[in-house]
């Protein structure tokens, strides 16, 4: 099969690779489109270090099932059509036995630090597959994984019912989060990018109001922020942003050596909430049900995907900050 293979840090191939196989409990999808993350371009810089080398990445996917394995649960077939959650779980440490399993202490994900889908097939555990009807498109299917985290991430913001909400960053996570706190019933959310295009997406999609600075808000506040640039000066504006009892959450991704300054005594005093989100808990099939309902808007997110060969494209167009959600199909 053809495949993306990073050999080391920075050194890219598409190649043959040899076919997968199910192992036990698995089954093999040919894939249909898998988007590029973040995590993705980290990997290719060598800032993960969860990443073994080489390595096929991919970790946002959806396809079809072409092989099954031995011990597959009853009900499988082949030809179905599904999206993948790509975390694997160890089920045993203290945070798997808490219920915290995307907090495992021995964390591994499909695409991250086992071979993933820049590939024409990969295998999987097939508890991780979720079968998606006709209606969504392989597209919006490898979008489900990224929604399931924007879900991961509104389950822990709380309620927001009736709540101003404040966002910063309409990139693909910032546009999901959009959507869905505005269909947990925020009463108002404003969206905050530099980019003129993204603004126009998150108008599109649900936002109140836009600005490209927090600065030009005339010193409104709110009772919620979103941060998902994981930029410090934007998550330090956000939290300036807050009104009294209000709530941040950063769910956008820092480098592991960035530091923010927040101020203890307003924390204290104002009882503000400070909150992580990481990843897919327990999302993933709430997601793919958000999916299937149309309950999300895709098309201001999604452009033409690039072919597998044109992967050193399809990344730099993402570094280049170039469409919202930059997409792959191994097939084409």
């Amino acid at each position: 099969m053809r495949a993306v293979v990073w050999q080391k840090p920075r050194q890219l191939e598409v190649t043959e690779a040899p076919d997968p196989a199910p192992g036990h409990g698995e089954l093999v999808i040919q894939v249909g489109i898998c988007g590029i993350c973040g995590t993705d371009v980290h990997i290719a810089d060598g800032d993960f270090p969860p990443t073994p080398y080489p390595i096929i990445p991919g970790h946002e996917f959806s396809g079809r099932v072409m092989a099954l394995g031995h011990g597959v649960p009853g009900g499988w077939r082949e030809g179905e059509r599904v999206a993948v959650d790509p975390s694997l779980f160890c089920g045993y440490c203290p945070a798997c036995r808490a219920g915290r399993g995307n907090l495992c202490a021995n964390w591994n994900a499909i695409g991250d630090t086992v071979d993933g889908a820049f590939a024409e097939y990969v295998a999987v555990p097939a508890a991780n597959a979720y079968r998606i009807p006709d209606n969504v498109d392989d597209s919006q299917g490898a979008l489900i994984e990224p929604l399931s985290c924007a879900v991961h991430g509104l389950r822990r913001i709380g309620p927001v019912l009736g709540q101003d909400v404040l966002l910063m960053g309409a990139g693909t996570m910032g546009l999901l989060l959009l959507q869905l706190l505005g269909r947990a019933g925020a009463r108002s959310l404003t969206v905050v990018d530099r980019k003129a295009s993204r603004l126009e997406a998150a108008q599109a999609v649900g936002a109140a109001s836009v600005a490209d600075d927090v600065a030009a808000l005339d010193g409104q506040t709110f009772a919620v922020a979103v941060d998902a640039t994981g930029a410090p000066s934007a998550i330090e504006a956000a939290f300036e942003s807050l009104e009294r009892g209000g709530r941040l959450l950063i769910f956008g991704v820092t480098s592991g050596d960035a530091a923010v300054s927040l101020s203890p005594f307003r924390i204290y005093n104002d009882e503000i909430t400070v909150l992580g989100s990481m990843a897919v808990l327990n999302s993933f099939g709430a997601a793919a049900d958000l999916m299937a309902a149309g309950a999300i808007d895709t098309g201001p997110l999604l452009g033409s995907p690039f072919a597998l060969d044109q992967f050193p494209e399809a990344l730099a167009s993402v570094r280049n900050g170039e469409g919202i959600k930059v997409q792959v199909a191994p097939g084409s």
